[in-house]
């Protein structure tokens, strides 16, 4: 009977830290993916609002963009622009058509996958902040509310948490194999007083 216990609590604790080290590397690898990755790449995450780029991006997605030279942005790229100086509103459409001046400059036609017309101003390269990189579903509700100051609280919380987990996962794990040897001793002994 203790026999099947202890089978039972191996195979419980096997599922337990299978699935504790799965969603564990999940949570990293979105951080990475929504954080880290970015940071380094000088991008940002940004959340899609409407569904003007459908079905490419759905509201709610996340899309991370990057900065590049407006002179190497070809038609049928996405890219994030700034609609009027001084204000924060961007938008995120595929580019069209593509024209450049004499001095240099560039400026684009863009247009939303889901609209039947063009965007009725050019975009000029002083504009746009970037091109979308990377887009993540439906992540982009949870980037808006990690923003800020709740950014700055919960990031590292979780961060706290995941470490007191895996500690805690790794003294449980030495506790357990510590117990299962101690077990295994004493059936030893007992075979060996009985024989």
């Amino acid at each position: 009977m203790e026999q099947n216990q202890t089978k039972l609590r191996s195979v419980v604790s096997a599922i337990w830290n299978g699935l504790s080290t799965g969603i564990s590397i999940l949570v990293v690898a979105v951080a990475a993916l929504v954080i880290a990755v970015p940071a380094a790449a000088g991008g940002m995450p940004l959340t899609v609002l409407s569904g003007s780029m459908r079905p490419s991006y759905e509201p709610g997605d996340l899309v991370v963009i990057r900065p590049k030279d407006p002179r190497e942005i070809g038609v049928g790229e996405v890219i994030t622009y700034q609609v009027r100086s001084g204000e924060s509103e961007l938008i995120t459409h595929r580019v069209i058509e593509k024209s450049s001046a004499t001095d240099g400059s560039v400026s684009f036609i863009t247009q939303g996958d889901a609209n039947d017309v063009p965007d009725a101003t050019p975009i000029r390269d002083v504009q746009i902040h970037g091109t979308v990189w990377y887009r993540i579903p439906l992540l982009g509700w949870v980037n808006d509310w990690f923003t800020g100051d709740t950014r700055r609280i919960v990031v590292p919380a979780v961060a706290g948490i995941l470490l007191l987990y895996a500690l805690w996962n790794v003294v449980s794990g030495v506790r357990e194999r510590g117990r299962e040897r101690g077990v295994a001793k004493q059936g030893g002994q007992v075979q060996h007083t009985a024989a």
